[in-house]
């Protein structure tokens, strides 16, 4: 199981379970499921409203490589979160950006920190 610490300037830090490996829970829907409020609109990327920033809980450990849509790259490259670059480095070298869509990433077996 994957430990997912969701933390906010006007929240305290929440850690929850996340089941890993099921490929379908989204940190939009684990967020819902345990009450974190984070923003959302459309829940389908198309918004960009549920940007969060995601990082690796052990320093030691670098993220996992996730699949992203091409709707996620093009929204997050337009509200400016990620460039042309930063997206042809993550093919490189096979990781993830910071800054993902909620209503999009799934959780993988790794321990994260969400910043919403």
């Amino acid at each position: 199981m994957a430990l997912v610490t969701f933390t906010s300037p006007e929240y305290r830090d929440k850690t929850v379970y996340a089941v890993a490996g099921s490929h379908t829970q989204t940190i939009l829907k684990l967020a819902l499921e345990n009450k974190i409020p984070i923003n959302f609109e459309c829940e389908d990327g198309e918004c960009g409203t549920c940007v969060v920033r995601v990082t690796s809980i052990d320093k030691k450990l670098e993220r996992m490589g996730g699949t992203m849509t091409e709707k996620e790259k093009a929204l997050l490259k337009q509200i400016g979160k990620v460039t042309t670059e930063q997206l042809e480095q993550m093919i490189v070298d096979d990781l993830p950006p910071e800054w993902r869509l909620a209503c999009q990433m799934i959780v993988r077996d790794e321990d994260i920190r969400v910043e919403y």
